[in-house]
């Protein structure tokens, strides 16, 4: 089998970490990780515990961890609550009593940061899994895309990384190698949708019989999110920016104007992404990129403004 090429300047920046995914003073920590790919996402996995988790693993979450917990956006932050909840290294599987109480951002960061650190081309993806919601509807999910230098850029879920985990959601593939056609990157959902080849209402946090959540306007944040992910600004997956006023909260509120800003975006959020491209409309484009201060709709405590790092 020939070996991928990534190019060189894509290879050095998703190999460095990013403001959000660097340990910082608490690098120290890394010393003894092991190097291979699935070790790391095992060793992310037994540090955390997703908050609808707890019934799974016979575990009461407390309340304040339940709230809290997943609004860090910074791993040298959640590096000190793993700490200060137990102590030894950290390929010690935790108790899960002591783990960070997280959602699949923080499995994937976590992750994304311990390959970074042993050198892998790493960065995360929003878009949508098949395999945790009923048949035909597509759950909200980050995943983390690692750089293998055989076969190129591969999706992996540390989520999934307990074979706990995996006997439960029934899943049968490698999490390392996760099918794309069973995890669609937002992009990807995104042009089926505009194509007519899928429902909008199969995509989002949860069924339509269940909330608002879902639709064309959740996929097309999911594409917001996942180009910023692309640049390297990890965000927490409620955090939202509408400069422009491109972030309807409804299906109702999509224009024509809004839909050509995500076709245009839709082009670099799929499976293979142009890093050029994907730097330049990220850049270029104040509808897209990130500002200094988000607006963090955080689900259990509110909303409020948060001034980024």
């Amino acid at each position: 089998m020939p070996s991928a090429r990534l190019e060189p300047d894509a290879t050095a920046f998703y190999a460095a970490q990013s403001d959000f995914s660097d340990p910082n003073d608490l690098a120290p920590l890394y010393a003894d990780l092991p190097k291979d790919p699935a070790q790391l996402a095992r060793t992310a996995r037994d540090l955390m515990i997703h908050r609808l988790e707890g019934e799974l693993f016979g575990h009461v979450i407390p309340q304040d961890r339940l709230h809290n917990d997943a609004e860090t956006r910074y791993l040298d932050d959640i590096l000190r609550i793993i700490v200060d909840r137990g102590a030894g290294p950290l390929t010690r599987r935790r108790a899960v009593r002591d783990r960070f109480v997280g959602v699949c951002r923080d499995f994937a960061l976590l992750h994304c940061s311990f390959l970074r650190h042993a050198g892998v081309s790493s960065r995360l993806r929003s878009g949508f899994a098949d395999y945790f919601g009923p048949d035909g509807f597509h759950v909200d999910h980050v995943v983390t895309e690692y750089w293998d230098s055989e076969r190129g850029w591969l999706l992996a879920d540390a989520e999934l990384a307990d074979p706990m985990v995996t006997g439960t959601w029934k899943v049968d593939f490698d999490p390392m190698d996760v099918p794309r056609d069973r995890f669609l990157v937002a992009g990807k959902a995104w042009q089926a949708i505009r194509a007519g080849e899928a429902d909008p209402k199969t995509f989002g946090l949860h069924p339509p019989q269940e909330g608002p959540m879902y639709g064309e306007f959740f996929v097309a944040g999911s594409i917001r999110l996942d180009l910023a992910a692309l640049n390297k600004v990890e965000t927490l997956l409620w955090d939202i920016w509408d400069i422009w006023g491109t972030e309807p909260d409804s299906d109702e509120k999509m224009t024509d104007t809004v839909r050509e800003l995500y076709d245009q975006a839709a082009l670099v959020a799929s499976d293979d992404v142009p890093f050029d491209a994907a730097r330049k409309l990220f850049t270029q484009n104040d509808g897209l990129r990130t500002p200094r201060t988000v607006l963090s709709l955080a689900p259990f405590n509110g909303p409020s403004e948060v001034t980024l790092r």
